[in-house]
């Protein structure tokens, strides 16, 4: 049997096996099905990936294995978020299996029957194979586990599984020979090598004149229209967008009333008095709680915050309730006994030494019994503790509240549980990390406590989630199209509209709403169109209403969509132009031309830098200005450049070459690994791309 779950697991592996090596892209929502209200028409195709057509019980089935292993694998049922996850990890395993497969075909890839049974039980045995069937005891391959396994495979049902199990097999070890053959399509040149190592190690010391372009008010640069799309033009390739709808919404919070509150407190006065009297203990939290009852006993550090300042309990008593936010706890003493580990409580303020040096120490030591002596005599712990203290318990009075042994250093340790009674100890302790004052706050004890925990959540009544309900269905109702819903919400002042710009036909957020899948489902839908308003939408306990403002297809963006981006960018490149303009009439040395040009003008000095940086040291990224520098002999330098963040002037002071090396080795394969991982995304981006993907997943879940 344990042979048999151990395949199980291995089979899971299988059916994510492509997707996991690859990656997981995080999408969400809920299921429905595709007879969803929101399809316009009865297709059951959830996308298209080159040229291949994904119906919806195909990808059910391929989400609903991922589902099935990762939810034996946490023995519980997955959260919605979680769903999501492993909805999108099906989607992305689909594309990969049927873009690369199709990339497998064309380059003549394949894995044949020999080389399978090869890896079951010839010479090269899968690694997944050999951790199946391996004997437990000494770990060793065992390949007559192997040979017994199949020969019994239908007497023990296991075929079915052994197959998915060979499917696995088989596409880890063919994307492992496409893998191969595009990582050992590399190659460095000692050159290439060469260059990368001087390109790290060739060091310059430069002076900068750098004119920010802040220094140039946007008001005295006037941008327009030729040059904007003139500037798009030549750079639309940074404008690529993905589809996407904007929204206006507003939220109308189910929450309780003035009304629900006085009730609730009266029923948790009824309930305290009840747990208190109250003879069978689980039962009654199993019957009143939120959460189930717990029998555990508690050591002291594990008890409720709220309950320490309530040491010793008492048994048999009612503590509480206590309240944090809407929640509200009360806590019945059921059984007091001893456990098997100390706790206690202690403050401390630590004096660090400066260094390590036994002057550094001594000086330590001799402040923390100056504080010692202060305490000792009267003054506040504390206090003293938030003025000398040198860790994070300084601001909280040095206290490190309950914690039990095996938490703290040793020494600390020892002196703490060494203690018997309550109190300040005599003299400082020395750890590793200095010298502690110590206060024992509550001495060593074993004592355990067993609790019974109601848990009772404020929640909002029927009558005030109606009246939220109907403040919503008004603004949806009365709300024919954007110019209405903009119009209702601002003659009602108590909402506050919200706008999430291009949302991802996937997403799960809408601006700060989580969980908004069925509102990006509307927003999506075939017969939606800019300016309708949706029906009302129950999200984490809020009514939500909007209006669509916006659709974004999948493309090239348009001008008037970036064009406060695109006029940002197009004004930095008339500043530019100013400024060199300016500089390029000017004469001296940098610094003279810095006085000349007025206080905007910013001189620097960076020491060791290199070309593959790319960054000057207090001014960020200018690659071009570097680049440029070190194409220059020490003592000149080069004409105003149109840098990243402001207009920049490079004098080279000092060139210090890269040191001869013999032995390129290194190098070359530092080089070679980067080239491979990229040469290897880079090719399953682009297959991706040309997969020419449809992705109607919205319409479904």
């Amino acid at each position: 049997m344990a042979l048999i779950n151990k395949i199980r697991e291995k089979s899971g592996w299988a059916v994510g096996a492509i997707a996991i090596g690859l990656g997981v892209f995080v999408v969400g929502g809920d299921l429905l099905g595709p007879n969803s209200r929101l399809l316009g028409n009865d297709t059951t195709t959830v996308g298209e990936i080159a040229g291949e057509k994904i119906d919806y019980q195909r990808f059910d089935m391929v989400f609903q294995q991922i589902k099935a292993q990762y939810e034996g694998q946490v023995q519980r049922a997955a959260t919605e978020s979680e769903m999501a996850m492993m909805r999108e990890q099906a989607w992305n395993q689909l594309i990969f299996q049927i873009a690369l497969q199709k990339e497998y075909d064309r380059l003549g890839i394949e894995v044949t029957d020999e080389e399978l049974a090869d890896m079951v039980q010839g010479n090269n045995i899968h690694p997944s194979v050999r951790q199946a069937f391996s004997n437990p005891q000494t770990g060793e391959f065992d390949r007559n586990q192997v040979t017994q396994y199949l020969q019994n495979l239908d007497q023990m049902g296991a075929r079915p599984m052994w197959v998915n199990f060979e499917q696995g097999i088989h596409s880890d070890r063919i994307q492992t020979k496409y893998s191969n053959l595009l990582s050992k399509s590399v190659y460095v040149t000692a050159a290439e090598a060469k260059k990368h190592f001087e390109a790290q190690n060739t060091l310059a010391n430069m002076k900068v004149l750098y004119v920010p372009y802040v220094s140039v008010a946007d008001s005295a640069v006037k941008v327009t229209d030729a040059q904007l799309k003139d500037y798009f033009e030549r750079n639309k390739e940074l404008y690529k967008v993905e589809d996407g709808r904007s929204m206006e919404f507003v939220t109308i919070p189910v929450a309780a009333s003035t009304e629900d509150i006085n009730y609730f407190q009266d029923e948790l006065k009824q309930l305290t008095e009840q747990f208190a009297a109250a003879t069978n203990d689980s039962a009654f939290v199993n019957t009143n709680s939120d959460l189930p009852y717990d029998g555990t006993y508690l050591h002291t550090a594990e008890l409720p915050e709220k309950l320490h300042g309530q040491l010793p309990l008492e048994e048999g008593k009612v503590y509480g309730p206590y309240s944090e936010g809407d929640t509200h706890a009360m806590f019945k003493v059921m059984d007091i006994k001893d456990g098997s580990v100390n706790t206690a409580r202690a403050s401390h303020i630590l004096i660090k030494p400066e260094n390590d040096s036994p002057e550094a120490k001594a000086a330590a030591l001799a402040k923390a019994k100056d504080l010692l002596a202060q305490i000792k005599g009267g003054a506040d712990f504390a206090a003293l503790a938030a003025q000398h203290g040198t860790d994070g318990t300084a601001a909280v009075g040095g206290d490190l509240g309950y914690f039990t042994e095996g938490r703290m250093v040793p020494a600390f340790e020892k002196a703490v549980f060494g203690a018997t009674a309550e109190g300040l100890l005599p003299a400082p302790v020395e750890t590793e990390y200095g010298y502690h004052i110590i206060k024992i706050t509550a001495p060593k004890s074993k004592r355990t406590y067993k609790l019974a925990a109601v848990h009772r959540s404020l929640e909002a009544s029927e009558t005030s989630r109606d009246q939220a309900y109907a403040i919503a269905d008004e603004l949806a109702g009365t709300s024919g199209s954007l110019e209405e819903f903009r119009a209702n919400v601002k003659k009602n002042e108590a909402l506050t509209p919200e706008q999430a710009d291009n949302v991802g036909k996937n997403n799960v957020l809408v601006g700060n709403l989580s969980n908004a899948r069925e509102l990006v489902r509307w927003a999506y839908a075939n017969d939606r169109s800019v300016g309708d308003v949706s029906p009302v939408f129950e999200i984490n306990d809020n009514y939500v209403v909007a209006a669509l403002t916006g659709e974004r297809e999948k493309g090239y963006a348009k001008l008037e969509d970036v064009k406060e981006e695109v006029t940002a960018a197009v004004r930095n490149e008339v500043k530019a132009q100013q400024i060199i303009a300016k500089l390029k009439g000017a004469s001296g040395s940098l610094d003279q031309i810095a006085a000349n040009y007025g206080p905007d003008a910013i001189i620097r000095e960076a020491e060791e830098v290199s070309l593959a940086s790319g960054a000057l040291p207090g001014l960020g990224l200018e690659p071009v200005a570097i680049g440029k520098a070190f194409g220059l002999k020490p003592g000149s330098r080069t004409a105003p450049i149109e840098g990243q963040g402001g207009v920049v002037v490079v004098e080279l002071l000092q060139l210090t070459q890269a040191p001869e090396v013999q032995d390129l080795s290194g190098v070359k394969a530092q080089l070679a690994n980067t080239r491979s991982s990229r040469v290897e995304t880079n090719a399953f981006e682009a297959i991706k791309e040309k997969a020419d993907i449809k992705d109607n997943r919205v319409r479904f879940f």
